[in-house]
């Protein structure tokens, strides 16, 4: 499961610590891939338009609020051609900002929230906190916004009103405890909107719809004595999506894989955090439609399609966890995955994950291609697997589905940490299996 690794490519890190402060929201995370893809020389699609010309040579995306998916056509593809997909997501756990979002009491004015997903919610007290997503005007169109200060705070109750906080520990209500502060004074009906007009340069009334959320405005960083770690919000699942744009853009400079092998995609999915059931999840038709529309478009069957399927294969790329050294118990004691080790190959029987021994055979050669080392990670069989968009992916279309990922610290924390070696290690695997 080793072999020599590539020299680190700090620039890669670097390039990621960028990308994950201009990316605060789904709606910010997908733009700035985009970005990066249009630099590649890929182009975008409008889903409503006619897709005649989406089968030609070349790199070509859809963008559709927080998902994204992406695809190169090499040169000598034809329609019963295969694809492999790298899958992500592109939304993290956070607070999210309710529907009538002016509340507060005692002298204070506060923002009201709706905790999405996951969250270690501990892990939000005390800090400093920006508001970001995506406004609706009234003509329909969206504007982003990105209000990246300290605006917003969620403050702990002080130790002498909880004496028995270290020993019993931080007890929190959803409801009760997470509505963080933005002001003193009068709740005012209409004061955020007002205010996130106003940031946007836009008309007061002009907005009519939101989706927006908080983020902490700490900067990702490195972390350590020698640097070699990584710290920063949202790298659940971010990472991935920039792994995934980076292997993307390095084949589509080849021209794709040897002889047309395949069509390498990018597959970053929004919703995943909570089931992934929507429009822009991974339980939508997104990524089956635009599949087919660009196999239909290079003039194929209903047949080809099945006999591109039936020879696609999918790396659902996800966080990992690394040993805990202070909860090491609540790990599988014969899989330890360790930070700057190389990507993760997460296995569960009971199809949490959708690796299965052909899946590790994949990886395996994948990694062997990119000269990158590689682990596996398995739960404990005491504690309850998480699962990924993988076996989601698998199930929906039928497709070969492969789960890694890379290990991390204090998943669903709003700062978690890795290795700052393993990004440019995962993105070399994913760009080792598009091109193999």
């Amino acid at each position: 499961m080793s072999s020599t690794p590539p020299r680190f490519d700090r620039s890669h890190t670097d390039d990621l610590i960028s990308y994950l402060a201009a990316s605060p929201s789904p709606y910010h995370a997908t733009v700035s891939a985009a970005e990066r893809l249009e630099k590649a020389g890929f182009r975008q699609v409008a889903e409503e338009d006619a897709w005649d010309g989406a089968g030609a040579v070349g790199g070509k995306y859809v963008l559709r609020g927080g998902a994204l998916i992406a695809w190169y056509v090499p040169e000598g593809a034809r329609p019963e051609t295969p694809y492999r997909v790298i899958g992500a997501h592109t939304d993290s756990p956070n607070l999210r900002v309710k529907p009538v979002p002016d509340t507060g009491s005692a002298g204070w004015r506060q923002v009201a929230v709706e905790i999405y997903g996951g969250p270690l919610l501990n892990s939000w007290l005390d800090r400093d906190l920006g508001l970001s997503g995506r406004l609706t005007l009234r003509d329909g169109t969206t504007r982003l916004v990105n209000v990246d200060r300290p605006l917003l705070r969620v403050p702990q109750l002080a130790i002498h009103l909880d004496r028995q906080v270290n020993a019993e520990g931080v007890k929190l209500d959803k409801q009760r405890h997470m509505t963080p502060i933005w002001g003193l004074g009068d709740v005012r009906e209409g004061d955020l909107l007002s205010f996130l007009e106003q940031e946007a340069g836009l008309r007061a009334g002009e907005v009519t719809g939101w989706d927006l959320m908080v983020h902490s405005i700490e900067p990702p960083a490195y972390l350590g004595r020698d640097r070699e770690l990584l710290a920063g919000p949202r790298m659940d699942n971010l990472l991935s999506v920039h792994a995934g744009t980076a292997a993307l853009a390095a084949v589509a400079a080849q021209g794709g894989p040897a002889d047309a092998a395949a069509i390498p995609v990018l597959a970053a999915f929004d919703h995943e955090e909570n089931g992934s059931e929507s429009d822009t999840g991974a339980q939508g038709p997104l990524l089956g439609n635009v599949l087919e529309r660009s196999l239909f478009a290079r003039g194929g069957s209903y047949e080809d399609k099945a006999r591109a399927f039936a020879g696609t294969v999918c790396f659902s790329s996800d966080m990992g966890h690394a040993v805990h050294p202070n909860y090491a118990e609540r790990h599988e004691p014969g899989h330890h995955p360790v930070p700057n080790g190389g990507p993760i190959l997460k296995v569960n029987v009971n199809q949490r994950y959708a690796t299965d021994g052909r899946g590790r055979a994949l990886f395996a050669a994948a990694c062997e291609r990119a000269g990158v080392p590689w682990q596996t990670f398995v739960s404990n069989n005491s504690i309850p697997c998480g699962t990924t968009i993988g076996p989601i992916t698998s199930a929906r279309y039928g497709i070969t589905t492969v789960d890694i990922g890379i290990a991390a610290l204090s998943m669903h924390s709003a700062r978690e940490l890795c290795g700052a070696e393993d990004p440019h290690l995962l993105a070399s695997a994913l760009a080792g299996f598009l091109a193999g």
